[in-house]
């Protein structure tokens, strides 16, 4: 019963991080965090790494600290939720950094209609350089208008 638990909890974790990339994006990386985001809006670096990362280590921190809690302070969920935050971070990754944005040459010729909703949302949103403009949605679902055929 216990591995039933886990599974709801890692699974509803996941699908929590959707909302809470749309939330932070919309509040914190396009609020008051915007110093840390715009670098990744309008690049004014030739680095690989981008201040916009830092938002990755703060997950990556929240995630460690579920794990450390479930193995040294009998916080039996935090292996679930470490998980979930875990996967959410490894898929948004791979959609974002390496399907979108191309930081890795990898999945250049999907073209299926998922795959173009994804960059279509994703680019009506960069085409916007400011902290006020362009509309913030999830990386995983974005609204539904971006999947036309």
């Amino acid at each position: 019963m216990t591995l039933v638990f886990w599974i709801l909890i890692f699974l509803t974790t996941f699908c929590i991080m959707e909302f809470m990339a749309w939330f932070t994006h919309k509040y914190v990386m396009h609020g008051f965090l915007w110093s840390l985001h715009k670098d990744h809006h309008k690049k004014d670096h030739n680095s690989w790494w981008e201040r916009n990362d830092f938002f990755f280590l703060f997950y990556a921190g929240v995630s460690i600290g579920c794990f450390i809690g479930w193995e040294y302070y009998g916080f039996w969920a935090g292996l679930p939720i470490g998980l979930g935050i875990f996967a959410y971070g490894v898929t948004y990754f791979f959609v974002h950094d390496i399907f979108i944005h191309q930081r890795f040459k990898l999945f250049r010729n999907a073209t299926n209609w998922y795959a173009k909703g994804i960059r279509r949302a994703h680019k009506i949103h960069h085409k916007h350089l400011g902290k006020k403009e362009g509309e913030c949605f999830g990386m995983l679902v974005p609204p539904m208008k971006y999947f036309k055929k």
